[in-house]
This record gives C-alpha cells, structure tokens and sequence, in this order.
C-alpha cells in the first residue's frame, strides 16, 4: 500500500512519546504551562497532525504513476490538469505552503489516470519543501517514469513564513515552473500549456 496515515517507526526516529515530550518542551519556552487543561492534549495533537502533514515521508511518489494506459486511441497532444490545491510545509520555519500546481505532459505512448497526477503532488507537497524543489521534483518524477515528449509544471502558493513573520507581507504569492522535453524546446507547445491553465 503506498499511503499511510502514520510515517511508522524508523532507525533513528525519535517516539511518540519522545515527540510529545518535545511539543511540551515548546510550550514551556513559549511561557505556557502544557499542564493546564486547555494545553494537556496538545502534544498529542500536534504529533498526530505531524504525522498528517508530513506522511509524504512514508510514500514513494513514482509508485503513483507505475499503472499506465496504453489505449488511447492515437491520442498524442497535450494533458493539463490545472489547479491542485496543496498544502506544504516551508523547511526553513515550518509554516505553511498553500497553493495550486498545474501539471501538464505530451504523452509519448502512454498515459496516468489522472488522480495519480493529484497523488504525486500530494506526496511531495506532504514534506518539508522549498517551493523551487517541489516544482522540480514533480517535474523530475513524471519524466523519468511516464517518459513522454515533455512535461510542464506550475506552482503558485502564499508562504506563512512572510505572511504571519518577518516582513509580513500578505496577497503575495510565489511562482515556480519547471519546463522539460517539448515544453523547453518548443515555443509553440509551452504557449499551449499556459493557455490551458489560463495564464
């Protein structure tokens, strides 16, 4: 089974107690008492949703795409699937990523079904990131394992680590894209692309 709701113990990998004693820790040098009522539970809490947001650890998003069609009835130009939504981890403060990716690739002989494509970016978006990896590793993952004529992807998110600190800056928000094969070599078909997905 490729999804999981809990990462499972690994070499290494603190428990969940030793997490909890952790979220504890936090509390107190925030100047709270983890004791008091309304704070009791929150270590398990946060594990628990730990255990939410970053179970992409536990997944191998290639495996995703290892089921593919091959009957498609010679059809041989461009498949878009536009605006999925995620939500992510920044690795530099651990605040949240919200956005959307648009995923497009020129089937060479071969294509996914298309909740794979949201499967993919969930997976990788269930880490901590950077948004410019992200972009690439989607990107990366589709052309090594569907091997088509070329992919093309588009991350557009708000950050939490400038919105909510920092510079506080909100209504900003972040694009990346990763162009390979005929997306990179072929204005023609990148125009397309961004057509498609309204840009």
């Amino acid at each position: 089974m490729i999804e999981t709701k809990d990462m499972g113990a690994r070499p290494g990998r603190p428990s969940r107690e030793e997490a909890e004693d952790a979220v504890r820790t936090l509390i107190r040098w925030a100047g709270d008492d983890p004791r008091r009522e309304g704070l009791a539970e929150t270590p398990a809490r946060v594990v628990r949703a730990f255990s939410d947001w970053f179970s992409g650890y536990a997944q191998d998003p290639a495996e995703y795409l290892r089921r593919t069609f091959e009957e498609v009835g010679g059809y041989d130009e461009i498949v878009v699937l536009r605006g999925i939504p995620f939500e992510s981890h920044c690795e530099h403060h651990m605040a949240p990523i919200i956005g959307e990716v648009h995923v497009g690739y020129l089937p060479a002989e071969r294509v996914v079904g298309i909740s794979k494509l949201a499967r993919l970016v969930d997976a990788y978006a269930r880490r901590l990131q950077i948004q410019e990896r992200f972009t690439a590793e989607i990107a990366d993952t589709l052309q090594e394992v569907l091997q088509p004529r070329g992919v093309a992807v588009l991350v557009e998110s708000s950050h939490e680590c400038m919105t909510t600190r920092g510079v506080h800056k909100r209504g900003v928000s972040m694009v990346t894209s990763r162009m390979l094969g005929a997306f990179r070599d072929n204005p023609a078909t990148r125009r397309e692309f961004f057509a498609a997905i309204g840009k």
